[in-house]
């Protein structure tokens, strides 16, 4: 078979119902991940909270529910479906590739961001296999990934690089939520007025505030890097604690969780009205 025929091939299984349902059943997984994390993020302003408020924390809350662990089972399938239509986003723009100026860019851009995206749903997919099989996670883990880093050579730049690259990242989320670039990603043809506008506020409030939350896991991170302490890369749950520490921290740490919420159910209006490509 000829490398057109492959391609057409893989862009053809990408397209297929089944791995767009699977990849709803993703979405909608990946929504309730953040409704989790946004309920947890509540709990420690209000309360102290008791889980991590982070990705592990909200499987593992969901893991200690009735029927938690087959749960997690299907989400982390759909986590899978969602890492594969991505990984068929990267194939089928393999050949803007060869392209020249805009194309080219364009080409460029999509296939960087799908394989982001890939690797943050194979992480989460990876994290719901060990908590549906009871092997949980540490919540130590990153930090000692940090510390191996910081002992290979020039470690302590490539932490500082990758804290760059975070604080990058989330500075771009808050961008796409004010400037509502997220529509690109959710078709909305079929959908109601009402839910237009909902589905729009959602993304406005949701994105800058996932936004947020990523930057400061990016600040922490560079710190960890300046003052050379592993200890200092706490992630997702260390960022939210930081804005309760803040002055008015209660307020800004609920304000956050709502965000996050809200980006969470915009996660499930794109398994309703996934983009079509």
């Amino acid at each position: 078979m000829t490398r057109s025929g492959t391609t057409s091939s893989a862009g053809r299984a990408g397209d297929s119902d089944a791995l767009e349902n699977l990849a709803r059943v993703g979405l909608i997984a990946y929504g309730i991940v953040h409704l989790l994390i946004a309920w947890l993020a509540l709990q420690l302003a209000w309360s102290g909270g008791g889980q991590s408020a982070d990705q592990s924390g909200a499987l593992s809350t969901l893991a200690e529910q009735p029927f938690g662990k087959p749960l997690l089972w299907v989400l982390a399938l759909g986590l899978l479906a969602l890492a594969a239509w991505q990984l068929g986003e990267v194939l089928r723009h393999r050949a803007g590739l060869q392209s020249t100026g805009d194309a080219r860019k364009k080409a460029v851009t999509t296939i960087v961001k799908a394989v982001g995206k890939t690797i943050v749903f194979l992480a989460l997919a990876f994290l719901a296999f060990r908590y549906a099989t009871g092997g949980g996670s540490s919540g130590s883990g990153q930090q000692q990934t940090v510390s191996g880093v910081f002992a290979w050579p020039g470690g302590r730049f490539l932490v500082g690089a990758a804290a760059l690259v975070i604080i990058g990242i989330g500075a771009y989320l808050v961008h796409k939520g004010l400037t509502k670039r997220f529509l690109k990603e959710i078709d909305t043809a079929e959908a109601t007025a009402t839910q237009q506008r909902t589905i729009e506020r959602l993304g406005q409030v949701g994105y800058p505030a996932k936004g947020v939350a990523i930057a400061l896991v990016g600040v922490l991170l560079g710190w960890a890097a300046i003052t050379f302490d592993p200890a200092k890369a706490t992630g997702l749950d260390g960022a939210l604690r930081t804005v309760l520490d803040a002055p008015f921290g209660k307020w800004l740490l609920t304000l956050v969780a709502v965000g996050i919420a809200a980006y969470g159910v915009f996660c499930l209006f794109r398994a309703r009205f996934p983009q079509r490509t």
